[in-house]
C-alpha cells in the first residue's frame, strides 16, 4: 500500500494514560511499515450526575478529549506527530466508541489499563470490550515496564491503611 488516502486507518484508543501513550508509539510504528494513516481518538461524555449547573464555558467534558489528546501526542512524539496521524475527540462511552471506530480499521491499538480500574488487572474494561468485539484485529500494549511498576507502587501507596 503507497496511497495512505485510500488505505483504512490504524485507530488508537487514548485516554492519556502510559498505556495510551505506548499504543500511540505502536501505531505509529505500526502505520510507518503499512503506510496506513492513524486516527486517535479519545471518548467523552458527561458524568452520569451532570445537571447542567456547570456551564460549558467553565467546564466541558469534549475540550477535556481534546487537551487529552493534544498533550498524549505531544509526549508520545515528542512535539513532532508524524504525516497521517488525526485526532478526533467523540462524545460517547469509550468502549462503544472505540468499537465503532474499528467498523473501518485496519487496526485498533488500545492500552491495557487507563485512567481507572484495580491495580494488578491486566486489562481494563475497555480493552476488554474492544478485545471481543471490534470490528478489525486489536492490539492491546501495556505501559514500558518501568512506568508500570512505578504506577503500581504509587497505587498501593494510595490504597494502604495506616
Amino acid at each position: 500500500m503507497n496511497d495512505t488516502q485510500n488505505s483504512r486507518p490504524i485507530v488508537v484508543g487514548v485516554d492519556g494514560s502510559s498505556s495510551s501513550i505506548a499504543a500511540l508509539k505502536k501505531a505509529a510504528e505500526l502505520a510507518n511499515s503499512t503506510d496506513a494513516p492513524i486516527v486517535a481518538v479519545t471518548a467523552w461524555q458527561f458524568p452520569i450526575t451532570y445537571d447542567a449547573t456547570l456551564p460549558p464555558s467553565v467546564w466541558s467534558p469534549e475540550n477535556d478529549a481534546h487537551e487529552t489528546l493534544r498533550t498524549a501526542v505531544d509526549i508520545a512524539f515528542d512535539g513532532a506527530p508524524p504525516a497521517g496521524l488525526t485526532t478526533r475527540a467523540i462524545a460517547g462511552p469509550a468502549a462503544a466508541v472505540l468499537v465503532k471506530a474499528s467498523e473501518d480499521a485496519s487496526m485498533l491499538v488500545v492500552g491495557s489499563r487507563g485512567r481507572g480500574g484495580f491495580v494488578g488487572l491486566l486489562l481494563g474494561s475497555v480493552s476488554t470490550a474492544c478485545a471481543q468485539h471490534a470490528h478489525c484485529p486489536v492490539l492491546i500494549m501495556h505501559p514500558p515496564r518501568r512506568e508500570a511498576d512505578a504506577a503500581d507502587r504509587r497505587d498501593t501507596q494510595s490504597h494502604a491503611t495506616v
